[in-house]
């Protein structure tokens, strides 16, 4: 279908939706908002709504006003919590079943034909959190005073996504409510980037309030604002109100509850305040109704308790004290328990489909600093080799109760660009094939405790960080990994720290080898992290990613490295790809990078995830039955956390 046809019948899906309201202005409130507005403390709800309030149609029945949805949080780095459950609202949206994106913050959108222009119509009469209008010129300050600012850009070089042909993109702003964004060459990935998790940015730095840290705007008093918070310079001041800090888990949206947000809720505290709740309240300019006018969110607030230990997270679900979460709690190990527990917990399970095509994946680092461990990592047969010391069936039997398949870093055999050769190649558990390709290797000699030596007579040795609480999984597969390769002659050992460290200790490239998740499983084209050096996690090369994402290496931690030819040749081929809105010649592209990925083997792979599943109380309504599970759809915030809601008495 042709890109115009299918804004236009987008466009025209709204309208009937608004038929279906009836285009009515007897607009209903959450009781504590029309309390508000009694007092005068509020304006009316009509006030507080745009013109054209964005309708949700709930996933099962309209929902009831009230009440607190509790969760959980693992530590003082998991923001990522926030974007799943009450800041996933950019200008498109994915459809709840990922099968496309539609319109969000922006009624209506076009893009041209050769996909260099595209024009987002905003929700006339959207608000802040703080009544401030949300209008063109909050896209504008981002785009003009903080991306394509040369002492902003200097610490925070544009993402990939935005820029085209080195050039970051310029956003034109036509009228009070309507934005063009323009790149220099086509970008066939931007609409879907904006739906993900990632158009976030365009639309989170309300210009009213942050330009008091900016020193276009600021000429009395800035550098007092500076001394007051402990900045640096304005740049980390404006970091501090509103942004993020680079090599850090910082993101102002989540500590400065003084910053305004479009989102469902509002923070009443800051996460990493020392306290061990953060709570979030409704936000009484929230922009969306449900089919009957009444404005959403139907939740009064958000609590999350923060705490170090999943066990401690697994008993409060267990004892019927989180409502609704899958993140952290919902491992296969603790499926079992959670089973016997239902109807003691009064909660069900709900499917999660996973997006994810491995369990963990073990990244040697192909750029380290030291020339010599550089030199091994990037020898494919040494990697070749480890794969085929584990035991994956052990592993999954014991760690991963069962479930599940040996699997190298590959797309999912449901994906239409599965590649047999990378799925499966080196799974086969062969300690004697280990053995003979490392005495291949140079590696025959070992010292008194049967650990190989390298040529320089020092034993091969190499830490591998993960983070302590994130996936407990992680480290009792890595005991029995640790065992694996100590019986092929090599020591690894395993450094557990928290999620800070972890990654400050990666983007400056300071690690041996790292575990994560398998990410890109389905949404390969959009987050091939593990099929060439493509983003900072793509843990398996820092120095070739910066090389691709930020050549000149302003503002990272690592310098770039160039990568060799057929890494280099990847890096071409993905250019090509975000130039075509082709969605055919897209997957031809990308099924010529995954089979370099076949070729080059970058990282280990141990087992294909099953189909997960997350704890929903029984009280606890509009939850779909089964939704995906993935970073690029933020689970489960496409689901519209605003529509759930929470009926007293059951």
């Amino acid at each position: 279908m042709h890109l115009r046809v299918a804004y236009k019948l987008i466009a025209l899906a709204f309208l009937l939706a608004c038929l279906a309201l009836g285009f009515a202005q007897d607009y209903k409130e959450a009781p504590m908002l029309a309390d508000m507005v009694a007092a005068g403390d509020l304006p009316p709800v009509a006030e507080r709504l745009p013109s054209n309030p964005l309708v949700v149609e709930p996933n099962s029945e309209i929902g009831v006003y009230g009440g607190t949805w509790h969760m959980g949080l693992r530590g003082g780095a998991d923001g990522a919590n926030f974007m799943r459950t009450m800041a996933y609202d950019s200008l498109l949206r994915w459809e709840v079943d990922w099968s496309g994106y539609k319109a969000n913050l922006a009624e209506s959108f076009e893009a041209n034909d050769d996909a260099t222009e595209f024009t987002f119509h905003l929700r006339e009469g959207v608000k802040w959190s703080d009544g401030a209008p949300f209008t063109a010129d909050d896209i504008v300050f981002w785009n003009e005073d903080m991306m394509r600012n040369e002492e902003y850009r200097a610490i925070h070089p544009p993402a990939g996504w935005l820029t085209t042909g080195g050039e970051p993109v310029v956003v034109e702003k036509i009228d009070d409510y309507t934005v063009k964004f323009v790149f220099t060459e086509p970008n066939g990935l931007f609409l879907q980037r904006i739906a993900s998790v990632d158009g976030a940015e365009p639309v989170r730095y309300p210009k009213h309030y942050l330009m008091q840290f900016h020193p276009k705007y600021n000429t009395t008093n800035l550098d007092e604002l500076i001394a007051e918070n402990n900045a640096d310079d304005w740049v980390n001041l404006l970091d501090l109100k509103g942004g993020g800090i680079p090599g850090t888990p910082y993101d102002a949206r989540w500590q400065n509850p003084e910053l305004p947000m479009i989102y469902a809720w509002t923070l009443d505290n800051g996460y990493g305040d020392g306290s061990n709740r953060v709570v979030a309240t409704r936000n009484p300019y929230y922009w969306k109704v449900d089919t009957e006018g009444n404005q959403l969110p139907y939740i009064d607030q958000l609590s999350y308790d923060v705490g170090e230990d999943v066990q401690v997270l697994v008993l409060k679900a267990l004892a019927g004290e989180i409502d609704f979460q899958d993140r952290h709690i919902s491992g296969l190990e603790n499926k079992a328990v959670f089973a016997d527990n239902m109807e003691q917990g009064d909660y069900h399970f709900v499917e999660t489909i996973p997006a994810a095509m491995n369990t963990m994946i073990i990244a040697l680092n192909l750029t380290h600093k030291d020339p010599a461990m550089r030199e091994l990592f990037q020898n494919k047969d040494f990697r070749i080799a480890l794969s085929h010391a584990i035991d994956r069936q052990e592993l999954i039997d014991v760690v991963f109760v069962g479930q599940g398949e040996p699997y190298q870093a590959a797309p999912r055999p449901t994906s239409p660009l599965y590649n047999e050769q990378l799925a499966k190649q080196y799974t086969e558990f062969d300690p004697d094939l280990a053995n003979q390709m490392l005495d291949d290797l140079g590696f025959a000699e070992k010292d008194s405790e049967g650990y190989r030596l390298d040529a320089s007579g020092n034993r091969i040795s190499f830490a591998v960080e993960v983070i302590t609480a994130l996936n407990p999984s992680w480290t009792d597969s890595l005991e029995l990994i640790q065992g694996y390769w100590r019986n092929v002659g090599i020591d690894m050992q395993i450094r557990t720290e928290d999620r800070s460290l972890f990654y400050t200790r990666k983007e400056a490239n300071d690690v041996d080898a790292t575990v994560w998740g398998g990410d890109g499983g389905l949404d390969v084209i959009l987050e091939p992290r593990w099929y060439f050096p493509f983003s900072n996690e793509s843990n398996f090369a820092q120095a070739w990613q910066v090389y691709y994402n930020n050549p000149s290496g302003e503002g990272a931690l690592t310098a770039p490295e160039e990568p060799p030819a057929a890494t280099k040749r990847q890096m071409e081929l993905y250019d090509q790809l975000k130039s075509t809105g082709d969605a055919a010649e897209q997957e031809a592209l990308m099924k010529e990078i995954l089979q370099i990925a076949a070729d080059e083997f970058y990282a280990i792979g141990i087992s294909l995830p099953a189909p997960g599943y997350a704890i929903v109380k029984n009280n606890f309504y509009n939850v779909p039955d089964s939704y995906p599970n993935a970073w690029l759809y933020p689970h489960p915030a496409p689901t519209m956390p605003e529509q759930y809601f929470i009926r007293s008495g059951n």
